[in-house]
């Protein structure tokens, strides 16, 4: 996000930065008013049939079932954490294991894929498992870095974060997603920290 992301008609552009038949970086701008104001790259790879070995030492996470639900609205304000429901286990300042799934279709009457559904949750990480008062400490994500391993393929999506906040300023925000079938991939988020 390079700034406020206002709730207007934007402008998108896309540009394939890298062409290629198995391998392709592409680009997404969103612009208000001509200023660019959101920025995505994606690598598109071709898919390889890798079921005879694939799999993963990374441990699942307890079913959204049998989390308790949880109101992040107890903790940040706005109206896109009212429109997530959240299952969560807390596991200490800056550590929790939780389950989020939005209330409402992205795009009323039109398909989605279960990619872009997911992908509309993965800002979520560095505000449910918060390692100080928001109101008392600044933490702002400056990136979010995802890397899959599988595509996710339910309604819910699982989080198993860690907040880390270094001594001069500096955080991180590591989580690994899941989905019904256990681990998918990680998030990443470089954090400034500001008291």
């Amino acid at each position: 996000m390079l700034g406020t992301i206002p709730i207007e008609a934007m402008e998108a552009d896309v540009q394939v930065l890298r062409a290629g038949r198995t391998i392709e970086l592409v680009e997404a701008t969103l612009r208000h008013d001509d200023r660019p104001a959101l920025r995505v790259r994606a690598w598109l790879m071709r898919p390889n049939d890798t079921q005879a070995i694939a799999g993963t030492p990374i441990a699942a996470i307890a079913a959204p079932e049998s989390m308790p639900a949880w109101d992040p609205g107890t903790v940040w304000p706005g109206g896109f954490i009212k429109s997530v429901e959240i299952r969560r286990h807390d596991q200490g300042p800056g550590r929790a294991t939780y389950w989020a799934r939005a209330k409402h279709a992205l795009l009323d009457g039109e398909p989605v894929s279960p990619l872009a559904r997911a992908a509309t949750l993965f800002d979520l990480s560095n505000g449910m498992a918060v390692r100080a008062d928001p109101k008392e400490v600044a933490f702002p994500n400056l990136d979010l870095t995802a890397h899959l391993f599988g595509m996710p393929e339910s309604e819910w999506l699982g989080f198993d974060t860690s907040v880390s906040f270094g001594h001069q300023g500096l955080g991180l925000t590591s989580t690994v997603l899941h989905d019904a079938r256990g681990p998918i991939g990680m998030l990443g988020q470089a954090l400034t920290v500001r008291p």
